[in-house]
């Protein structure tokens, strides 16, 4: 008997890969796509579900939907970390902490030379 394979468990897995990936772009972008995987994610375990035995592709599904919780967390504490900074850092604050980084990674990398 052949098996199917869930329709969205490939989605899944990729998008909690990149999920993980962008929890560096303010946390809004991967914070969307851990959802998305999260929502495919409870579509196909029903499938999975009614009829185990027809599918074989669920061990991605399951990795994706790890993989999309860790990338879910990640963001929501991306997007917390920027929301901070603005918030009680300010624009100006940022850049001058970045500003100093930059300053001291000079004087390190003219140390060392």
């Amino acid at each position: 008997m052949n098996k199917q394979k869930l329709p969205n468990a490939t989605v899944v897995l990729v998008l909690g890969i990149l999920s993980i990936i962008t929890c560096i772009c303010y946390g809004i972008v991967g914070l969307t796509m851990a959802i998305i995987a999260l929502v495919l994610y409870h579509k196909d375990i029903k499938l999975y579900q009614a009829n185990p035995d027809t599918y074989s592709n669920y061990p991605n599904l399951s990795i994706g939907r790890v993989l999309s919780i860790i990338g879910l967390c990640l963001n929501a504490l991306s997007l917390i970390v920027y929301v901070y900074l603005i918030a009680f850092v300010g624009e100006q604050g940022m850049r001058d902490i970045l500003h100093n980084l930059e300053v001291k990674t000079k004087q390190q990398q003219e140390m060392s030379q």
